[in-house]
């Protein structure tokens, strides 16, 4: 080899070297240049750390400590223990807590679009429920709550719901007469099983089980996961798939602390809110289908509505959902409908 061929390798190599060593220092510059903070975030929800929400919460927790290469560090307090839904809300408004999720139905209670979710038989499957809430109305109504002291990240997956109760099989509209069922906390969701012939009975989710247990009521409506995981099953033997409703959870952050946060913040708890959607749902979806044989099996007698009885409860509520529509707002129920018309 020559000595100039030598002197044009060891040329190469180094011009090689040095962009290698500028492109690492300008990777290094970019994880330097974001603006992230040393923060704890505390993120309560209610459910029960074993759900799949709670696992999703854990998962989110991971994907802001490695975007944020362990600045920014999520605490979860699930079960309930920073209280109910509603609490947790207040807090997150008031600023001394961070983040939380919730059902659509306690922010019913300050926007009264997000009751559109609790009308009967509004989705007919996950996939088109995904289409509406990720969509232009879904974004609507989470566009609402900055002016309530709120942000709405995105939507998670509640699920569809099923009635459970200690009283008797419910397989016709006639079987819940009577039936002394703990509702959300809202008025769509009293109307609509008032108007079915049950006594409807608001009550925060954390005080259910003790209601349950002690029957202060008879029965209660949740998906199926949420019925294995909070030991619904224990003093529930009757289980109806109605798939009535589809509520979704609204991922929340306090408006105060979101503000104070950077940009770069902001998008470390975008992505990982984005990411943990897309776990979230999956293992939703597989948990309620094996939540439905682990009911079975603790000998949990389960009946279903059939397409006839289901016209049939739709006919019967078309008076109230009429109603319903002028106090939720037309424009919001028929934009939901509509999109959800789109997405079969």
């Amino acid at each position: 080899m020559s000595v100039d061929l030598n002197k044009r390798l060891s040329l190469k190599t180094a011009v090689l070297g040095l962009a290698a060593a500028m492109t690492m220092g300008l990777a290094s510059y970019d994880v330097m240049a974001k603006d992230i903070n040393s923060r704890i975030i505390r993120f309560g929800y209610g459910l029960a750390d074993s759900s799949p929400s709670g696992h999703a919460v854990r998962f989110f927790a991971e994907e802001v400590g490695k975007l944020s290469d362990g600045k920014m560090k999520v605490k979860t307090y699930g079960n309930g223990s920073l209280g109910s839904d509603e609490q947790m809300q207040n807090a997150l408004i008031g600023g001394s807590q961070e983040l939380t999720f919730v059902s659509t139905a306690p922010l019913a209670g300050m926007v009264k679009g997000f009751g559109v979710f609790d009308l009967p038989f509004l989705f007919d499957n996950e996939k088109v429920a995904d289409a509406v809430l990720d969509g232009p109305e879904g974004k609507k109504l989470l566009d609402t709550l900055p002016e309530q002291g709120l942000i709405g990240l995105l939507y998670w997956e509640n699920g569809f719901r099923n009635i459970t109760n200690s009283r008797r099989a419910i397989a016709k509209m006639e079987d819940i007469k009577g039936i002394k069922l703990r509702v959300m906390q809202n008025e769509v969701a009293l109307a609509v099983f008032n108007g079915l012939g049950a006594n409807a009975i608001p009550m925060p989710f954390t005080e259910l089980f003790t209601a349950l247990e002690t029957k202060t009521v008879d029965g209660q409506e949740n998906p199926l996961s949420t019925i294995k995981t909070s030991k619904f099953y224990e003093v529930q033997p009757y289980l109806t798939i109605s798939n009535h409703v589809y509520t979704p959870f609204v991922l929340l952050a306090s408006k105060r602390w979101w503000d104070d946060l950077t940009a770069d913040e902001q998008g470390v708890i975008t992505q990982a809110a984005k990411t943990a959607q897309a776990y979230q749902r999956k293992i939703s979806r597989k948990a309620d289908s094996e939540a439905l044989q682990f009911i079975k099996d603790q000998g949990v007698e389960v009946s279903r509505f059939s397409p006839e009885e289901k016209e049939k409860i739709r006919t019967t509520l078309q008076p109230i959902v009429a109603k319903l529509r002028t106090e939720i707002g037309p424009d919001t129920v028929d934009g939901i409908m509509k999109a959800a018309k789109a997405a079969q």
